[in-house]
């Protein structure tokens, strides 16, 4: 790998605040599992595949679910890498500049 193109920026991985503290008393008004609150799949206007990808979803465990899940960042963490390394190697060959040709 040429060393000039090899990408310094350090991507955080600490995941934000996604579960914020809870308002006591939200949860009192509608339960969790609400047949209301979960529309069926088959009328969201999804593909076929993307069907069934929610049924075998459906039959994994706590744990399978946690797996998968870390498999998704781990992907999205790898493509981070990419997209950086293909910003510096398009900033050293001057693609995205904002001067424009006269």
């Amino acid at each position: 790998m040429e060393p000039s193109l090899l990408s310094l920026e350090k991507l955080d991985r600490s995941s934000p605040d996604l579960w914020p503290e809870q308002i006591p008393g939200v949860y009192d008004f509608a339960p969790l599992l609400s047949p209301q609150l979960s529309p069926d799949p088959q009328n969201l206007d999804l593909e076929e595949q993307d069907i069934n990808l929610l049924y075998q979803f459906r039959l994994l465990t706590a744990l399978e679910i946690i797996e998968e899940v870390k498999k998704l960042q781990n992907v999205a963490y790898q493509l981070g890498l990419e997209e950086a390394k293909e910003m510096t190697r398009g900033k050293y060959l001057h693609i995205l500049n904002n001067k424009k040709p006269k």
